[in-house]
Order: C-alpha cells, then structure tokens, then sequence
C-alpha cells in the first residue's frame, strides 16, 4: 500500500511562516515568542524545542527567506528571454509587479532584520546579510553575460552592478515605509532602468 503523506506544515514551518509575516509588519524586537506561538497555534515548550532562543529563529527565518524567494525567482519566466539584458529588465518588472499590496507584503523580511539586528544581534544581521548578497549574486551571471555581449569598457563589475540593484531595492523599500505605499519601489526601479540604459546603450535602429 502507497504511503500518504501528511501536507499539513511542520511545527518549524508553521513558526517560520509566522515569523516573516510578524516580523515583516512589526519588526524584530516587537514581535514576541508569545506572539509567534499565537500565530503559529504552537506551545511556548514547542517554540524552544525547535528554536534555542528568539535570536536564533531570527537567522532561520532569514535562511527561510532566502529559501521561500528563492524558489519563486528561480521559477521566474524571464529567465528563458534570449538577451542577458532583457533578462535583468526582466527581473526588474518581476520586482515591480512584486511591489503591491501593503508595505509588509512586499518588504524584504531580510532588509528588515538587518537594520534592527546588525549591531544588537550579529548572528541575525549576518544571516540577513548573506539573505540579500546572495540573491544579489543570482544576478551576476546575467550582468556579466550582457557586459559581454554589448562590449562595456571600463564598466563596474558584474558583481557590483548585481549588489547596487538591491541596494536600491533595499533603500526604495525604506522609503515605502516611511511613505507607506510603494511609489518609491517604482520610483528607484525607473530610475535603475534608466542607469541601466545608459550603461547598456542599444544601437540605433538601422546601425550595422
């Protein structure tokens, strides 16, 4: 007889998934275990069997993040367009229609926890930190593939233009907070496409 597999969250997910929702919309310091084990319908005694301290959930969540975004770029369809360029526009538009909703849905959990933990939690910044780099570094195969292909000279990096898309994602989605809309994410992805533009320049209609 065939196994059936139970699809119902594991304890461990069901508090992670609380996490980026609580955190994302109060923050680290005033989201609480007792909070996270509401949201979850877990038990305090079942929090610390999974998770040493709240600290320590703060670096899984951010792996979980890293995880979660992830698979959903990794699925992204502007991955099969032929030009590297086009794909990292590609990207680009992902990340606008991204922007909807309330702020808490569309902020970067990752962003959110380094402000607040870079200094006062270091395990917890370092985790959120490796969270947006490495998404960055998503980007570089592109980049360099279109620094190739258009013949860019004395252009920054592939891995410096990868990392200066986040930070103006990261800055635009402090903005939005602070405005609370997200008029500022579509602002500075403008603004990122037309650097990009005149980085990238696209010959002139009839040119060899």
């Amino acid at each position: 007889m065939n196994e059936i597999r139970s699809t119902t969250p594991s304890t461990r997910t069901r508090l992670l998934t609380a996490a980026l929702s609580l955190i994302r919309r109060r923050g680290f310091a005033a989201t609480s275990v007792d909070e996270l084990c509401a949201a979850s319908g877990v038990t305090k005694g079942a929090f610390f069997h999974h998770f040493r301290s709240k600290e320590d959930l703060g670096v899984a969540a951010a792996r979980y993040w890293s995880e979660i975004t992830g698979t959903l770029f990794a699925a992204a369809a502007y991955h099969d367009l032929p030009d590297p360029l086009e794909r990292i526009y590609g990207y680009l538009d992902l990340r606008a229609t991204l922007a909807a909703g309330g702020v808490p849905d569309f902020t970067c959990l990752a962003g959110t926890l380094l402000q607040e933990t870079y200094d006062c939690h270091p395990p917890v910044g370092e985790a959120s930190y490796a969270s947006i780099t490495g998404h960055a570094a998503t980007l570089e195969p592109d980049f360099q593939a279109a620094i190739d292909l258009y013949g860019i000279m004395g252009c920054p990096s592939a891995r410096s233009l990868a990392l200066h898309t986040q930070t103006v994602l990261q800055g635009a989605f402090i903005l939005a907070k602070g405005k609370g809309d997200a008029e500022p994410v579509h602002d500075a992805l403008d603004h990122l496409r037309r650097y990009l533009n005149f980085l990238f320049p696209q010959p002139k209609e009839g040119s060899p």
